[in-house]
């Protein structure tokens, strides 16, 4: 399906200084709120308890659980969401057994009496020394991924590709822990998994684009190169759109459909994938020019390395045939 002329070559690179300056905006913005505003760490990361309470014969009465929780010290300040239906929540809250000294299961049930008929159906702890491991984890699993996708790009095509897709990459983390941060979204180890699912599906993109202009330079005589990355990504346009589209609109279904529980995860999601097409074709790309790429130089080196290939094929069919 071809929604963008397959011919037609849009000039996107003459958008690239503008994206570029917006892009170290964001970046910018990102920093200040971190020093600022910090990110909202959840009960995986920070430390605490999450308790799942389902009520038998009615709707959860979300504002009568909240004020009955409001008059018990232990649980004051404790977030209480919805859990797939009406008649279920999760409440978190800072804390665990073994520093409010009690049962916390015990303890609920008693701060909820009369709110209905009720049962506990989790009650889920985790301490502080726990949530350090896990957020160290955590950013040591990103920072991975984004080395390795650094290392496998720069073998498939060439090092200064592998350097601008990790820049991209890392321009697409930055991005979306700053609306994490500007939303205050709970960052617990659902978010994180959203991140590094964005991490996957921008690379993706990005190597469909880089593909075509590797193909570019080997089938077109154009020596400009500003030119033959618009070439590339406008005959990619019509894949990238599509591939956000749908992708967006499943994404979209669970955020309007799925439910407080996953909300912040769809939430990032969304916008991620938004942020990683847009950095596929102005970020990635146009580094190539920063990083001083040289189409000739590639392409001699690419014509030596096939002259080298043949010599190494007559060579060895030479001594298969006694001649050497």
């Amino acid at each position: 399906m071809e929604i963008f002329n397959h011919h037609k070559t849009y000039k996107f690179m003459k958008l690239s200084v503008i994206m570029n300056a917006l892009s170290i905006i964001c970046a910018l913005a990102t920093v200040a709120l971190l020093v600022t505003k910090g990110l909202n760490y959840g009960i995986d990361f920070a430390g605490g308890t999450v308790v799942q309470v389902k009520y038998l014969n009615s709707d959860a009465p979300i504002d009568e659980i909240r004020s009955k929780i409001d008059l018990e010290p232990l649980f004051r300040g404790a977030s209480v969401t919805e859990f797939g239906a009406k008649d279920e929540v999760t409440i978190r809250f800072q804390g665990s057994s073994e520093s409010i000294g009690e049962d916390v299961g015990e303890l609920m049930s008693a701060t909820l009496k009369g709110s209905g008929d009720f049962e506990i159906r989790r009650v889920d702890m985790v301490g502080p020394k726990v949530g350090d491991e896990l957020r160290t984890k955590g950013l040591m699993a990103i920072c991975v991924s984004l080395i390795a996708m650094l290392i496998y790009v720069a073998f498939r095509f060439e090092w200064r590709f592998g350097v601008s897709a990790m820049i991209s990459e890392f321009h697409d983390v930055v991005l979306i822990v700053g609306v994490i941060a500007l939303l205050q979204i709970d960052v617990n180890l659902e978010i994180l998994g959203a991140v590094l699912t964005l991490v996957g599906y921008s690379i993706n993109d990005t190597i469909v684009i880089f593909d075509r202009i590797r193909d570019e330079f080997k089938t077109s005589k154009n020596t400009n190169l500003l030119e033959i990355i618009d070439s590339s990504i406008s005959k990619t346009l019509s894949r990238t759109t599509l591939t956000s589209l749908t992708t967006l609109f499943v994404v979209a279904a669970l955020l309007f459909l799925g439910g407080e529980s996953i909300y912040g995860f769809s939430l990032v999601l969304t916008i991620g994938i938004i942020i990683g097409t847009y950095s596929s074709i102005f970020i990635a790309a146009p580094l190539l020019k920063w990083l001083k790429f040289d189409v000739t130089e590639y392409r001699a080196n690419i014509a030596r390395k096939e002259k080298a290939k043949i010599e190494k094929a007559k060579m060895r069919a030479m001594y298969e045939h006694g001649r050497i």
